[in-house]
């Protein structure tokens, strides 16, 4: 395995900078956030996409410093019901698929997204069966948005030589395994899961359990925690809705890897990883309220490298 850091965490700093400051802490690649909610700090998908200076730029930066691009990220929301929203997203991941050949990547990171009702102009993520209108509109997501428009990007995806990596997030269609699996069987397998553990710790997900689930669907992998409030989620529950600056009040919160979840488990979520073949970048994403973006960040690089499972695997059983 590889270790990564996802660029939003360097928003304040050159991409230069960054690079420099991950080849000195011994970091192989990071994953490139390049348009959708990870913004462009440090590149703009469409400027690649037109550009083969800018590519040219980008890939000799990155060769300077040692460092791998290790995915490209532009995670947004395609199936939008604003059309313009739609549209921004859409033509963003075409871009990413594009060009990622180009510059050595064959993973692009995303969200399924969420359409509204068929309606309004708003997403609409539905959390229960009842009342009944509720199935009404997940048949309309599903059936009349989700499952065409992903097909139509899995088959670019594979005329492209990328897989999309899906982040199961809350708020969107694919949010746990299940949907995730689902969306794959009836749009293509160029698509698989960005298995982010802190979006599932707070759902009640057994994490080794979903990474042996996915198996081989299970494309990329995010570093990233969440810490319980065992006496607010007693309380109100884990759907909290409550702004992340209130910290003292929520069910959860985002940590360092560490400091949410035990080293334990971590290391059986490194070892679940090669049961099931996977061999890729473990990207660390940090978004930990509690601690300043280098501090929870060098933290969480010395926690992944400790506990990583660095050398390729020998399948022959050498202790007998």
């Amino acid at each position: 395995m590889k270790l990564s850091v996802f660029s939003p965490v360097f928003g304040d700093m050159s991409l230069d900078s960054a690079l420099k400051y991950l080849a000195e802490r011994g970091v192989d690649g990071m994953e490139l956030g390049a348009g959708g909610y990870p913004g462009k700090a440090h590149a703009d998908i469409m400027e690649l996409k037109n550009s083969a200076k800018k590519r040219a730029e980008l890939k000799e930066l990155f060769e300077k410093h040692n460092i791998e691009i290790a995915a490209l990220s532009v995670h947004g929301n395609g199936v939008h019901p604003q059309k313009q929203v739609a549209k921004v997203a859409s033509d963003e991941l075409d871009a990413a698929m594009e060009v990622a050949a180009e510059l050595g990547v064959d993973k692009v990171i995303t969200f399924s997204g969420c359409p509204g009702d068929g309606k309004g102009d708003m997403p609409n993520w539905v959390t229960c069966a009842w009342p009944n209108e509720y199935g009404d509109v997940l048949e309309y997501q599903w059936n009349d948005v989700l499952i065409p428009y992903w097909t139509e990007k899995a088959k670019r995806a594979e005329n492209c030589g990328v897989k999309i990596c899906f982040e199961m997030h809350p708020g969107f269609c694919v949010y746990n395994p299940e949907t995730l699996l689902r969306l794959r069987a009836a749009a293509g397998d160029s698509l698989g899961a960005n298995f982010d553990p802190s979006h599932l710790i707070w759902q009640g997900i057994d994490l080794v359990a979903a990474i042996k689930k996915l198996d081989d669907s299970l494309f990329w992998f995010h570093a990233k925690d969440t810490a319980i409030d065992a006496r607010n989620a007693a309380v109100n529950g884990v759907l909290d809705t409550k702004s992340l600056a209130l910290e003292k009040e929520r069910s959860w919160i985002f940590r360092t890897v560490g400091y949410g979840s035990d080293e334990k488990l971590w290391k059986d979520m490194m070892s679940a990883l090669r049961v099931i073949g996977y061999d890729g970048y473990v990207s660390i994403e940090h978004e930990d309220c509690l601690m300043t973006p280098l501090e929870g960040l060098d933290k969480a690089i010395e926690f992944m490298q400790k506990i990583m499972i660095r050398a390729p695997r020998n399948n022959a059983m050498w202790w007998v």
